[in-house]
């Protein structure tokens, strides 16, 4: 659900770009030398509404320096695990811009397994798509091993506004559907992000996914 975060990095990078060039084009001077990237860092809690299940609340905590990238999570891989990740972050692109980062990390408490995974997006004018997946390898049993994904096709005609169609794999809770799919909403103020996704629409294998993040 890095995608949201990315929206509003976005949207500052967007804005912070823009001021620069009209203050040396008023003040007719060159630019500072460049300075050395400081630390960004982000976290997100998703509640989540099983339906005939167990409910819970998952959180993620980012920190981003360059290309580096940090990672930790609670209830993510399942219910009672801890996982935390590094990662690499390779982008590029003008009209169309792409962003990759490779993870590697762990999880220990009720899973215990390597991770490895990768988060990734690709935007284009107002829309875009997100994608993160990781191999749980389960360092007990071999059949508790599966591969989790999560996707987003988003569209954002307005800067505060991104919506569109969510997906996801995941064995976090008992499901009747292998992949779940259905509609989100996110709404931006300043520096924090509100969204709901709402999976499996008006069938008995409802899971409603909040989320509340926030930039730093």
């Amino acid at each position: 659900m890095r995608a949201a975060r990315r929206f509003v990095s976005a949207v500052a990078a967007v804005a912070s770009t823009t001021a620069a060039a009209a203050a040396q084009e008023g003040g007719g001077r060159p630019d500072a030398p460049a300075s050395e990237p400081s630390w960004e860092f982000s976290v997100t809690v998703m509640p989540t509404i099983v339906r005939d299940g167990e409910n819970y609340t998952s959180a993620v905590a980012a920190a981003d320096h360059g290309s580096v990238h940090l990672e930790a999570r609670v209830n993510y891989e399942s219910i009672g695990a801890r996982s935390a990740f590094v990662g690499w972050t390779f982008s590029g692109g003008e009209a169309v811009t792409w962003e990759v980062t490779p993870l590697l990390g762990g999880a220990w408490g009720d899973t215990r397994a390597f991770v490895p995974g990768a988060e990734a997006s690709v935007a284009w004018r107002w829309l875009d798509f997100y994608i993160e997946a990781e191999y749980v390898r389960d360092s007990g049993e071999r059949n508790d091993s599966y591969f989790y994904a999560w996707t987003e096709l988003g569209a954002s005609p307005f800067e505060w506004l991104r919506l569109g169609l969510a997906g996801q794999r995941t064995r976090t809770y008992q499901n009747e559907r292998d992949i779940q799919r259905g509609p989100f909403v996110q709404f931006t103020w300043r520096r924090l992000t509100i969204g709901a996704y709402w999976f499996n629409p008006g069938s008995s294998a409802q899971v409603f996914v909040g989320s509340i993040g926030a930039t730093f």
